[in-house]
């Protein structure tokens, strides 16, 4: 029965980051077209001057943008482990927990830095996903 428990926690676990990851897109299409002027403000200027980082020349924008892009990465790899995951977390208890404890640790951080900086409904779904996949170790173990 614990087993059933940690399954369906994971995958509710990568249901949550699956909506996030949704609500992610929506806000990353029109990230660079605000209604607010001062926010278009902000944008034009952040692409309007290219400077050399590292070897490569980019604008605040592109770097902006490929940070976003890079979190479609991330979410998608944390759906697929969470849900690989569900299926072994009681078969093989030692594997799932050095897998999922950093998933859970750094969804709770995700949900801190969220809300910190973006906005509650994206830490609440960050942090629930974390404490998800932190109480299905628990509960794998039972």
């Amino acid at each position: 029965m614990s087993d059933m428990k940690a399954k369906v926690l994971l995958k509710i676990a990568a249901g949550l980051i699956l909506i996030h990851l949704f609500g992610h897109g929506v806000g990353h299409k029109d990230w660079d077209k605000p209604r607010d002027p001062k926010m278009m403000d902000v944008v034009t200027a952040m692409k309007s001057h290219q400077g050399e980082f590292m070897g490569a020349v980019h604008s605040m924008a592109d770097y902006y943008k490929g940070y976003s892009i890079l979190i479609f990465g991330l979410y998608g790899m944390s759906i697929a482990i969470l849900w690989f995951a569900s299926g072994f977390v009681h078969e093989h208890p030692a594997i799932a927990n050095k897998v999922l404890y950093p998933i859970g640790i750094a969804y709770l951080f995700f949900g801190i830095v969220e809300y910190m900086y973006f906005f509650p409904f994206a830490a609440s779904i960050s942090f629930l996903a974390g404490v998800l996949t932190i109480l299905s170790i628990f509960i794998g173990k039972q």
